[in-house]
């Protein structure tokens, strides 16, 4: 959610494809693309039953999550992991959803948290969960806009990009999980700005469920030895894995760790639309071919964006709060093994934060044109989303480039910054 300045007067005073970004346009372009993607999906929702115009089912994604909800509804330990078992349930709770298959990955305590929701009839229960994700999302923008000082005066602004961004219309569209990731990452970022590092690191370790995200938060407070993080962490994440093996038992978590163990070795079958996942393992794996090849790529890219986000926290407090926490949760995205475009949710405080940040600088500055590049990066991440299909055949994915341009940007910021501060 970029926002260029709190007035017109300072992008007429840039030059380039930054100073075209400014209040008015992005008003525009945000009314325009919510008017676009949101009128498509009610016109697609709109036809009465669970499938929609195009003949898929209404939440896709929150079936499998329903059917979950579904198996610790009924205390079945043995179907937790049993793709069979799950797809007979599925199709005999949700006729309409048959021969849909999901391979189950979710730690089992996805399937006790969905419960509830699985008790009530699917299309009541998807209303529910969407109006909940809603809710979750449109509170965590509204905090992160409140912090943002620069932006105070951007509402309606900020209102309509919010509601535009692709990030927050996939997740909707499929019925996911990723507003409750948002909550967490949101949610940390206020208790490590109020120095409460426990705390917020009992909100990552919440992370659990989609453990993937967890790779680069543990990578960069273990590099800077923010131990107090990675304790709370590791005691919210045992926590939440505790009630599983209370409710079913042990063998649910073991029952777990062997179907992800099975996934790691040809992580291809959980992917089936590739060209919707975006991270640094799947750009290399759509763009050359083989098998060791691009994961050698991966796993040196990963550690690239990995190694500049930890110099970053390395100097704390020195680089702002804002800096680092948009490179971590960038870098979260980009070295997540499997994330597809509905996980860009959390991107959202990347946005606001940055948005904030660039709007601080001063024009005259020797980084003002650094600022302005950022902006631009800012402004085409936020849109890049959208050639998804495009990838099917260019087999680039445009999102992950500039999510990597933009981790170099902050690290670059983040350097000029401490090196002004051990000049003064």
């Amino acid at each position: 959610m970029l926002i260029s300045s709190t007035s017109d007067s300072m992008s007429g005073s840039t030059s380039g494809f930054a100073s075209w970004i400014n209040r008015r346009r992005l008003r525009v372009h945000g009314t325009v693309l919510a008017l676009c993607l949101w009128s498509v999906y009610a016109w697609n929702v709109s036809i009465s039953g669970l499938l929609d115009r195009n003949g898929n089912l209404k939440g896709t994604d929150f079936s499998h999550l329903y059917t979950l909800g579904s198996v610790g509804l009924a205390h079945r330990t043995v179907d937790l992991y049993n793709e069979n078992a799950q797809a007979e349930i599925t199709a005999r709770r949700i006729p309409a959803a048959a021969g849909i298959r999901y391979i189950p990955l979710y730690p089992p305590q996805i399937s006790i948290f969905f419960a509830p929701l699985a008790a009530l009839p699917y299309g009541t229960a998807l209303v529910i969960w969407l109006a909940v994700s809603s809710l979750l999302y449109g509170l965590c923008c509204y905090a992160l806009w409140r912090a943002c000082p620069r932006l105070r005066n951007e509402g309606w602004t900020v209102l309509l990009l919010a509601i535009a961004f692709p990030g927050f219309f996939h997740l909707i569209a499929w019925g996911q999980t990723s507003a409750i990731a948002l909550a967490c990452f949101t949610a940390a970022f206020f208790l490590l700005r109020d120095e409460h590092p426990f705390l917020a690191g009992l909100a990552l370790g919440c992370l659990i469920f989609k453990p993937q995200l967890g790779i680069a938060l543990a990578f960069v407070f273990a590099y800077t030895r923010a131990w107090r993080v990675i304790a709370g962490g590791v005691l919210s994440a045992a926590a939440q894995l505790a009630v599983p093996a209370l409710y079913y038992g042990a063998g649910s978590l073991r029952a777990w760790m062997r179907m992800m163990s099975s996934v790691v070795y040809d992580i291809a079958l959980a992917e089936p639309r590739q060209y919707q996942t975006l991270s640094l393992r799947t750009f290399w794996t759509m763009l050359i071919p083989g098998r060791a090849l691009p994961l050698a790529l991966y796993v040196v890219s990963a550690l690239a964006i990995l190694g500049l986000t930890a110099a970053l926290w390395s100097h704390r407090p020195v680089v702002p709060l804002a800096l680092r926490y948009s490179s971590l949760l960038v870098a979260s995205v980009l070295v997540a093994p499997h994330l597809f475009v509905y996980d860009l949710a959390i991107l959202a405080p990347v946005f606001l934060l940055l948005s904030d940040w660039v709007i601080a600088q001063p024009t005259g500055s020797t980084s003002s044109s650094s600022v302005k590049s950022m902006k631009a990066v800012l402004y085409l991440g936020y849109l890049a989303p959208l050639l998804g299909s495009i990838t099917r055949w260019s087999h680039l994915q445009v999102s992950v480039v500039l999510m990597s341009i933009l981790v170099w940007m902050i690290w670059r910021a983040g350097r000029s910054i401490t090196i002004a501060e051990n000049m003064g």
